[in-house]
């Protein structure tokens, strides 16, 4: 058995090629992730092959589906996305969100998301 405290996991800013605004990164194991978003940040739209689940920490925030209106989340919420369904996530404009991503498979990731497209 081995313990790893979060607040000593090393974090890395996310890509710019992948996400909008200031976004950062700990890998939990294989497979999970914590994700902390700063007010209005959020992923690209991409899909995962076996689907994702996201654990929602703190905070609130926006998830989309392709071609379906943005639902809201907060803390103690769980998401769950279907496998191969084109969304993305983030936080809502006037909060910090953080919360742990479960997938398996290689992302595929596609544009980014417009301002248009987060307000809705």
């Amino acid at each position: 058995m081995q313990h790893f405290p979060l607040s000593n996991l090393p974090a890395r800013s996310a890509p710019d090629s992948r996400f909008t605004g200031p976004v950062w990164m700990q890998e939990l194991t294989s497979g999970a992730m914590r994700v902390t978003f700063t007010p209005g940040a959020r992923t690209a739209w991409h899909r995962h092959p076996h689907g994702q689940t996201l654990l929602i920490l703190s905070g609130s925030g926006l998830v989309q589906k392709r071609g379906e209106a943005a639902l809201s989340f907060q803390a103690g919420d769980v998401v769950t996305v279907e496998a191969g369904e084109e969304h993305w996530h983030g936080a809502a404009p006037d909060s910090v969100m953080s919360h742990i991503a479960l997938q398996e498979g290689q992302t595929e990731w596609l544009t980014q998301v417009t301002d248009a497209e987060y307000a809705g």
